[in-house]
Parts: C-alpha cells; sequence; structure tokens
C-alpha cells in the first residue's frame, strides 16, 4: 500500500513472527508499542528482551527498536516498524526500586502500575476495595518520572489511576482502553479518568478488544469511530491515540498466563467467563495489522479532518513519549 501518515498502535500483543511484522508493514504500520511481560519476574524479563534483541537482528529489514521517540520517525524514514516495549505489570521491578532505571536502560519504555489485581505499587480494577497508590508506588512514579519510563494505568482501579496521575509530574497514559460511557466493563474507564487524563496532558489509546466494545466482536468501525468522536468531546484532539491490544496467533495457554499468571490455583476468566473462555473472535475491520487502512478511513468518513486523523493515528502518541519517555537531564 502506499504510505498514507504516521501510524502508531499504542499496544498489541502478539506470538510475534516475521509474517506479523510483514503485516504490520503492508498495513502503514509505523511503531507498536509491544507486551514484552505480564508476570515474568526481573530475571525472566531479561530473557524476553534477549528473544526481543534475537527478533531485531533476524528482521532487520522490517523492525528496529525504539528506545527514545525520535527512533519511531527514524523507523518511518527507514521504511521500517518501530517496535517500543512495554510490561503490563510491575513485576519485572520486583521490590526492587533501582531496576527501574536498569529496564529503561535496556528498552523497557511503559509499565503499568498494576494488571488487574492489588500489586506492590496500586490496585487494579478487579479488586472489590482500592487502596489507591502505596508507599512503594509513590517511590517508582518518581523514579519513573526521572528516567523517562512512561506510567501505564490501564489495568488499574479508578482512585488508584487518579492519583497516579496526581503524583505524576509526567503525563499518565492509558494506553489501551475504552470510556465506560461506550461500553461498562471493568478495564473501561469513567469520564472522571478520561479528564484527569488529559487535564495532566496524558493520552487514552482506543481498544479494539472485543471485551472492551459495545456489541463485542459485532462493533462496527462506524460504532468506533462514533465512540472516538465523543471522547474527544470530552478529552480534545490531543489526547486521544490508538492502543488496539491485538493478539494475534496466540494459544489459549497465552490467555490463561495474562489472567491467572502463578496467582491462582483455580482458573479466572477475567473479562470472559466458563462459557466464553477463550479469545474473543475478532472485528471484521480489524483482523490484523494490514487493516489499519480501515481506520483511517472510518474516521475521515465520520467527519475527522486530516490533522485530526493524523493525530489520532500516531502524531499524538510521539508527542507523548516525547513528554514522558525522555530522562530528565538533572
Amino acid at each position: 500500500m502506499s504510505k498514507q501518515m504516521l501510524t502508531v498502535d499504542g499496544l498489541q500483543y502478539s506470538n510475534w513472527s516475521r509474517e506479523i511484522f510483514q503485516q504490520m508493514h503492508e498495513g502503514g504500520v509505523d511503531a507498536v508499542h509491544a507486551t514484552l511481560v505480564y508476570h515474568e519476574t526481573t530475571r525472566e524479563t531479561l530473557s524476553r528482551l534477549g528473544e526481543w534483541n534475537r527478533r531485531f537482528e533476524q528482521n532487520a529489514d522490517l523492525i528496529m527498536p525504539v528506545l527514545e521517540p525520535a527512533d519511531i520517525l527514524r523507523a518511518q524514514a527507514a521504511g521500517k516498524v518501530g517496535i517500543f516495549l512495554g510490561a503490563q505489570n510491575c513485576s519485572p521491578i520486583e521490590d526492587d526500586i533501582d531496576m527501574v532505571a536498569v529496564m529503561r536502560r535496556l528498552g523497557l519504555l511503559i509499565m503499568q502500575l498494576t494488571y488487574n489485581n492489588q500489586s506492590l505499587l496500586a490496585c487494579g480494577c478487579y479488586e472489590s476495595e482500592d487502596s489507591g497508590i502505596t508507599r512503594f508506588g509513590r517511590q517508582v512514579i518518581r523514579e519513573m518520572n526521572r528516567v523517562g519510563m512512561v506510567i501505564d494505568m490501564s489495568h488499574s482501579a479508578e482512585r488508584s489511576t487518579l492519583e497516579a496521575i496526581e503524583l505524576s509530574e509526567r503525563p499518565v497514559v492509558i494506553s489501551h482502553a475504552n470510556p465506560s460511557f461506550f461500553h461498562e466493563a471493568k478495564r473501561n474507564k469513567s469520564n472522571r479518568v478520561l479528564s484527569a487524563i488529559a487535564e495532566s496532558g496524558g493520552l487514552l489509546g482506543f481498544s479494539a478488544y472485543p471485551f472492551h466494545l459495545k456489541g463485542g466482536p459485532d462493533c462496527t468501525l462506524e460504532a468506533y469511530c462514533e465512540m472516538i468522536a465523543r471522547t474527544v468531546d470530552l478529552m480534545g484532539i490531543e489526547h486521544v491515540g490508538l492502543g488496539t491490544d491485538l493478539c494475534q496467533d496466540q494459544p489459549v495457554s497465552v490467555l490463561e498466563w495474562m489472567r491467572n499468571g502463578r496467582w491462582s490455583k483455580e482458573m479466572d476468566y477475567g473479562e470472559g467467563s466458563a462459557s466464553n473462555a477463550g479469545w474473543p473472535r475478532p472485528l471484521a475491520w480489524l483482523r490484523d495489522s494490514r487493516d489499519f487502512p480501515n481506520l483511517i478511513n472510518g474516521l475521515r468518513q465520520r467527519g475527522f479532518d486530516e490533522s485530526e486523523v493524523e493525530r489520532i493515528m500516531g502524531r499524538n502518541w510521539v508527542a507523548l513519549l516525547q513528554r514522558a519517555a525522555i530522562p530528565a537531564t538533572s
């Protein structure tokens, strides 16, 4: 396809392969925030980083690492897909604050403070009581600000999210979720949270994961773009982007690892249920990264002008990373 505009996806977690990297290239995707870990320890995280180093080596004609925001523009200029890595939990640092700087230096640009459950840092959206940011969490937020690691509250509960936004001196992101007004789900966010994200200079990445959408797998592109338009009215055009949560070619065992980690003997179904325990059926208009042009066309048809479409498709993500992912000089 002919290249149309800068495109950044703020979250994918796929069974990475050369075929998937080629699909990103064919869909005009310039950069992707790839989940590195969910519940892995520090040592296991180092192995995941090693696996990505091999992928970069073996697919150097298609992908390159993003270690700083400018690398996204370098990737676009080189005709490659930039990959920036994130953790969907705070497990990579365990209980050691020094690991924040170590992981950032190794290429971890983004870290969620929680993944559904209470963590050492904050409370997840599946807990019945939201205890807010912990003593350790306050220290980690300060350190993440210092080293230029983006704080992500996608799987966090409301009080914890609002406190993180207040405590952080840098913008906070919700890399992959949707407004609760569009679809009530534990993972989706209230207007209060979305307004706080916008007021602090942060960003919401719209999820295309069917469990986060009204109508599930049958959600239409028109409904999705209408959700974006309503959210822009609330947050402003500069505070929204994409975080599709595409999970391609993953076995159910990976879904179970995401939901259960090592913490539960009983099966936890997360956003699913015993009768709907597997991966949801993909959206007809976003089966894989080759379908990103559908999103561009959908936004245009909804009435967004070209500069607004460019912001949503990727410019806002680059601007956010420039504000939050560059280490402090002092």
